[in-house]
């Protein structure tokens, strides 16, 4: 369907035509008491609409074209389904159309009000990133707010169907799928798949069995990270790491990742690879049942303390093998605590009270979006700037839906900024 047509479902949907003349295509006024619900499946385009023709009303379903010849053009004369339809709109009147009973369907001439038709067009060509850059900053916050408000529990309820899919892999086991959560948030973004997969290959029955042998979980992440391959590395603790590794690794029948593919170019040293396997090693030596603990907890500053973990004593003098450093401790820093809270524990918790029916977890979830600082990532800063205001996690996870399900794919007819934008000067035309 092209932008045009869409932007005929948008008018009629939200009434942004002139509601006062509207006449069919022999002179019966028509009114509009209910324009249906969007069908965006098969069949007419808005099912049990409502449509007062003269003095009777009419209750079908509504066909909306760009021109009345495309009835024929997509065969709806002849289709069954179609016989139900009270009004076919349109942009280009061609001539009559009938079902597939032959009886006359009515038809009403669409004008697109020209304010409309110029607001969409700046919108849906604009270049920039975000195509409504330039009247952000105009919106008031009455709009915004309950708009954020949707598009956060949006991006929450997205990534609960992610949650229920490894709930569906893993047979419901919430401590499998927290395992592989929080291993992948590790990788804080840049890498957050490899993470994943290092999780995957090694599995949650295997960290928990040498949960209480912090160089075993050392040995297993790191072989199977694919960072013990160096066969004649001159590093004790490395050797030994390695040699543990290959007895466990022939155990447990595992294959390794290769090394290569943990992105380290332009990656702080307290970021590298090695100190979040490091952290996270000893974060499951801690708590190895660490989501039995999460759900147990209903103040967000204290979960921080179940995040937060250190390293085994080398690493406080390395951050990659072999290469000696200045003695450090190294924790987790705020900022990363409060994306393992946005990433990992609000998500788990929504779902989990979507899926057990306790609403407390889901009330948890938000809860702790709101309380959070606002993330600092460059869509956040591009909506900043461009004059919208971030007062939490909820706010930015918010923006980072907007951006991504309706900036990026350019659905602004969806979305509510678009709709102020597009049916801005409407009244004044109709």
């Amino acid at each position: 369907m092209s932008h045009s047509e869409y932007l005929l479902h948008y008018i009629w949907k939200y009434r942004l035509f002139d509601q006062l003349n509207l006449e069919t295509t022999d002179g019966h006024k028509v009114e509009v008491l209910d324009p249906g619900i969007n069908n965006e499946n098969a069949g007419p385009d808005f099912f049990n609409a409502k449509v007062k023709i003269n003095d009777r009303v009419w209750a079908g379903n509504v066909e909306i074209h760009l021109s009345s010849d495309d009835w024929y053009k997509h065969n709806h004369h002849i289709d069954k389904s179609y016989n139900s339809t009270i009004l076919h709109v349109v942009e280009n009147i061609k001539g009559d159309v009938f079902n597939e009973q032959h009886q006359l369907v009515p038809q009403v001439k669409m004008v697109v009000p020209q304010s409309v038709k110029d607001n969409a067009e700046a919108l849906l060509k604009c270049r920039s990133n975000i195509p409504c850059k330039d009247q952000l900053a105009d919106m008031k916050p009455h709009i915004v707010r309950p708009w954020l408000g949707v598009l956060g529990v949006e991006r929450l309820e997205r990534k609960t169907n992610d949650i229920y899919k490894h709930l569906d892999r893993f047979n419901n086991s919430w401590e499998e799928v927290f395992f592989v959560l929080l291993t992948r948030n590790y990788g804080f973004g840049l890498n957050s798949d490899e993470f994943e997969r290092l999780a995957l290959s090694i599995g949650f029955k295997i960290i928990q069995k040498h949960s209480n042998n912090l160089f075993q979980l050392e040995a297993l992440m790191f072989g199977q990270a694919g960072m013990l391959e160096d066969e004649y590395f001159e590093d004790e603790y490395y050797y030994n790491l390695r040699k543990e590794y290959l007895f466990l690794a022939h155990k447990y029948q595992l294959k390794s990742m290769d090394g290569f593919v943990f992105k380290r170019l332009r990656v702080r040293p307290n970021a590298f690879p090695q100190i979040r396997i490091a952290q996270l090693a000893c974060l499951f030596s801690q708590s190895p049942r660490i989501f039995s603990k999460i759900i147990e907890v209903d103040d967000y500053r204290r979960l921080r303390l179940h995040l937060q973990s250190e390293t085994s004593e080398y690493w406080e003098t390395h951050y990659s093998f072999g290469n000696v450093s200045i003695k450090k401790k190294k924790y987790l820093g705020e900022s990363s605590l409060d994306l393992m809270l946005i990433n990992t524990i609000a998500p788990v918790l929504f779902a989990y009270g979507k899926r057990t029916d306790q609403e407390k977890y889901c009330d948890r979830a938000l809860a702790i979006l709101e309380s959070v600082k606002p993330e600092k990532n460059s869509i956040v800063r591009e909506f900043e700037d461009a004059g919208f205001v971030v007062k939490s996690a909820f706010d930015s996870q918010a923006i980072i839906q907007l951006r991504k399900e309706y900036c990026d794919n350019r659905k602004c007819l969806y979305c509510k900024i678009g709709y102020r934008i597009l049916s801005k000067n409407v009244q004044q035309e109709v």
